[in-house]
């Protein structure tokens, strides 16, 4: 009799087993974006690995401006610069000449993760939620710069700031293709069209980045979007507020 029941058991448990395969199966066929095995493509739309994917490219920088090559964006390698906690040795500029831009005015020095991650958030978060609530595509993201020699919150002490390591972006607002310019610092508490653009892009942008901190964190961020793709660890948590 107890064999019996684990015979039983056993082909239940194996039973269920293969249901989820082909479940899974199925399911990563009609999403491979959401499978963890699914090599990272930036103009494919969002999944659920996406963020931790770009996240791990600061482990590789050549395969990094691959992928931005492949989607057709054209970027120019940067020297190293500084020393210490304030250097980085994986920055690139993106460049005009490419079939697919960053609407990035000034064209700073970024990391790659950063700039690939930005790739990403432009063409798959903002231009979506700019048509659907603005009725207009974004022609400029307005910013406040990527690096930065500093520890966080620009104190004397503490843990040094992802801007000295050009690992950061600050995002001040959009411009738009019929001439309006959105702005965080007066727009956060806009007409509700600007409210639900800009939450969206907040919100899309927590996919996509390590980091991602509003005017709904602190006063210190009333006029901009902190974006950076922090390093930390296998576990690799994200902070989005």
């Amino acid at each position: 009799m107890r064999l019996a029941r684990r015979l039983w058991r056993l082909t239940l448990i194996a039973a269920l087993l293969i249901v989820a395969i082909c479940a899974w199966l199925v399911w990563s066929r009609a999403r491979p974006q959401d499978s963890p095995f699914t090599p990272l493509d930036l103009t494919q739309p969002v999944g659920l690995f996406t963020g931790r994917k770009l996240a791990q490219l600061g482990n590789d920088s050549a395969q990094c401006r691959t992928l931005l090559f492949r989607a057709g964006v054209r970027d120019q390698a940067r020297p190293p610069i500084g020393s210490g906690p304030c250097a980085y040795d994986n920055a690139v500029r993106p460049t005009a000449g490419g079939a697919r831009q960053i609407a990035l005015p000034g064209r700073p020095d970024l990391s790659c993760p950063v700039a690939a991650a930005l790739a990403v958030w432009e063409w798959q978060v903002v231009q979506p939620a700019a048509e659907r609530f603005l009725g207009a595509r974004v022609v400029a993201i307005d910013h406040l710069g990527s690096y930065a020699c500093r520890r966080i919150s620009n104190r004397p002490t503490g843990d040094w700031s992802e801007h000295a390591r050009a690992n950061a972006l600050d995002v001040a607002g959009f411009r738009l293709a019929d001439g309006r310019r959105i702005s965080i610092v007066r727009d956060w508490s806009g007409s509700p069209a600007e409210q639900a653009f800009l939450r969206a892009a907040r919100d899309g942008a927590c996919d996509l980045f390590a980091t991602v901190l509003s005017p709904d964190y602190n006063a210190a961020h009333r006029d901009h979007l902190h974006l950076d793709q922090a390093q930390r660890g296998a576990m690799g948590w994200r902070a989005c507020r």
